[in-house]
């Protein structure tokens, strides 16, 4: 999922939509996990009006009209390229209600109208203190509106931290500088729940670990090109030959630290999930 906001360190990376969808199937799920525990949302008279914070390619945006086919969804990015890939989804919905997109960074937006449900699916890592703005977030909610999130907690995990040593070896620590972010802007469970709960909101909050099979010639390099990887690859876009060191060194550490088994490459992948909800 592309970022509405990146570190004050860093440039907004530049996005892939085809890349980012390699692994669409497995990506999609914790939003489909998420979603499942999204309660029926407050009937105002009128369709559902709901956001989707963060909606990159617009793949998942389409599932919320799945859910809730008669409602007026618009899904929100700041990278051009996922817009652009979203566009398709974009028009009236087949049980009456419409999908539109726009731009918007998430490190500044206030929604401008009230809200049944904001929803977000891994973005708010790229966020800081993406918390400060629950409260204004949350305002918007309509008595009994929601707001569900996940984001990714496997910063620890060896396909970051390895990713994160080797931008801070002698070759790379000058080159790339402030571009790769720790688990700072990741809070845990427990921190969401007392934040949003003190917000006046009754929070549901929990993990997950996915063992993700994932198949091809380093997997996980492939899938990590398509997230987590963007700030490198856009820091050094213009030197394809740095790129390339760059990307054969981490390949090789990936390679040790996830060998491929008889039935693929097995990958761990930590998620955080929030469903909050407002008081009717």
């Amino acid at each position: 999922m592309s970022s509405s906001s990146a570190s004050p360190a860093s440039s907004s990376p530049t996005w892939d939509p085809r890349q980012y969808l390699r692994h669409a199937g497995p990506r999609t799920r914790p939003f489909q996990d998420l979603l499942a525990r999204v309660p029926e949302l407050p009937a105002h008279g009128r369709p559902a009006r709901i956001a989707d914070l963060g909606c990159g390619a617009g793949n998942v945006t389409a599932l919320l009209a799945e859910r809730w086919p008669q409602a007026h969804i618009t899904g929100l990015d700041n990278s051009p390229e996922m817009l652009n890939a979203a566009r398709p989804f974009a028009g009236p919905t087949a049980g009456g209600g419409r999908i539109d997109f726009g731009h918007a960074d998430a490190a500044d937006w206030v929604p401008g109208e009230p809200l049944d449900l904001i929803v977000s699916n891994a973005l708010l890592q790229w966020v800081p203190d993406h918390a400060d703005s629950f409260p204004a977030w949350t305002k918007a909610l309509t008595p009994g509106g929601v707001f569900a999130f996940q984001v990714p907690g496997n910063f620890a995990a060896p396909s970051h931290a390895l990713m994160r040593e080797l931008g801070d070896s002698p070759r790379w620590r000058e080159r790339l500088a402030g571009v790769l972010r720790g688990p700072v802007h990741v809070r845990e469970p427990a921190d969401y729940l007392t934040r949003l709960a003190g917000l006046g909101l009754t929070v549901d909050a929990w993990e997950t670990t996915y063992c993700h099979v994932l198949t091809g010639e380093d997997p996980v390099l492939e899938w990590v090109k398509g997230t987590g990887l963007r700030p490198v690859l856009t820091a050094l876009a213009d030197d394809p030959a740095a790129t390339g060191e760059f990307l054969t060194a981490y390949r090789d550490l990936l390679r040790r630290a996830y060998p491929p088994g008889p039935h693929g490459t097995v990958f761990p992948f930590r998620r955080i999930f929030v469903v909050a909800r407002k008081e009717r």
